[in-house]
């Protein structure tokens, strides 16, 4: 009898385990490890040519603009000063994709996109801040984000809509 519980078991488990392996069209495609290097790696790699608006010894970045649409990816030079400078852009609102010492800001279907590139953990900013929407820089709640740290030189980027 307990030869046969088990037996039993073991299928039941061998159907839950494979019942999820099939074809599934809605799946997700899977993300890649969190891509690592310098800001031009990382550009290449999201298949971005950076026009480089910052190039300080703490923070590197630049502005991309592909058929994805527009972003900012930025390196660090440590992991506190990304973590200083995530929490400060987050109170704008906004969606982070955040890798080892970089990070993309952008929209959130555009950051979407960037991840099946570079990996990463997506964040998502608050948007406590009340301000009027439909600036240039405005992400999809409306926010103008043109002041956002990140988002110089954004308003003047040709718009891939």
């Amino acid at each position: 009898m307990r030869t046969e519980r088990a037996g039993v078991a073991v299928a039941i488990l061998a159907l839950a385990l494979t019942a999820g392996c099939g074809a599934n069209d809605n799946k997700a495609p899977a993300v890649p490890k969190a891509a690592t290097g310098s800001l031009e790696q990382l550009a290449a790699k999201a298949k971005c040519e950076p026009n480089i608006s910052t190039d300080a010894a703490e923070l590197r970045q630049a502005n991309c603009v592909t058929g994805d649409g527009k972003y900012v990816l930025a390196t660090f030079a440590t992991d506190r000063g990304q973590r200083e400078w995530i929490n400060e852009a987050k109170d704008y609102g906004g969606s982070y994709l955040v890798g080892r010492k970089w990070v993309v800001v952008g929209e959130a279907a555009v950051v979407a996109t960037v991840r099946g590139r570079l990996g990463g953990e997506v964040e998502t900013g608050s948007s406590h801040h009340a301000q009027n929407g439909g600036g240039t820089s405005a992400d999809p709640s409306g926010h103008d984000m043109s002041d956002m740290p990140g988002m110089d030189g954004m308003e003047d980027m040709p718009s891939m809509r």
